[in-house]
């Protein structure tokens, strides 16, 4: 299966807490629900567009509850996004969570290594294997270079602290842009990236040469 990650960014880069001012408070958050004075009927069929690719969703223990919490009460048979995430496989990366508390069926908790048992996901044949949130398990899967495929939305308002998608320390990466991304009304942008070198960015420099400026690429 191939693993993409979707979520939702500010300006700079923060992931926390976009639906709600008590979605996630750790680390004294408290600039939540910054997403939805944004959100609009364009930004749902971008969302929609994700779920249809589905296959499987991968989750880290918080939002695995968190969405759990929601979605579960929605049972509108014509919400695709419910009908996906109440339906097909779910797994949760933990070495905690009991099997009596992982009760958004049908869901298998990953006891083991994470990068093992993402992998050995990876292999089963299938539609796309999804993340959305769990920010932690985010960073674990960049910086072990498996995910395929990212799709944000990005959002025109700095929130000014916050979990980043990408903190200091990620590996640096250079990304190839897929030409499904595209600015949608009210300056939001729909962003489908996959990782074109792990480990490497790439670099150039300004000169001037015979008067005219150009660009050297290393």
């Amino acid at each position: 299966m191939l693993l993409s990650v979707h979520t939702f960014v500010s300006l700079d880069g923060v992931m926390q807490g976009p639906g709600n001012p008590d979605e996630d408070r750790s680390g004294g958050f408290d600039r939540g629900g910054w997403l939805v004075p944004h959100a609009s009927a364009h930004t749902n069929e971008v969302v929609q567009g994700w779920f249809r690719a589905a296959g499987a969703f991968l989750f880290g223990r918080t939002s695995y509850h968190m969405l759990g919490g929601y979605w579960s009460k929605v049972t509108q048979p014509d919400d695709l996004i419910a009908t996906k995430l109440n339906t097909l496989p779910k797994y949760v990366v933990s070495t905690t969570l009991t099997g009596e508390a992982a009760a958004w069926n049908p869901t298998t908790v990953l006891r083991g290594d994470p990068i093992d048992e993402v992998r050995r996901l990876k292999e089963l044949p299938g539609d796309e294997l999804q993340v959305h949130g769990s920010w932690q398990l985010v960073q674990t899967l960049h910086q072990a270079g498996l995910v395929d495929v990212y799709r944000l939305l990005q959002f025109p308002v700095v929130v000014g602290m916050g979990k980043r998608l990408f903190p200091e320390g990620s590996i640096p990466t250079t990304f190839a842009t897929a030409d499904s991304s595209r600015v949608l009304p009210g300056g939001i942008v729909s962003l489908t990236l996959r990782p074109a070198s792990l480990g490497a960015i790439s670099a150039g420099a300004y000169t001037v040469d015979e008067g005219r400026s150009t660009t050297v690429l290393d």
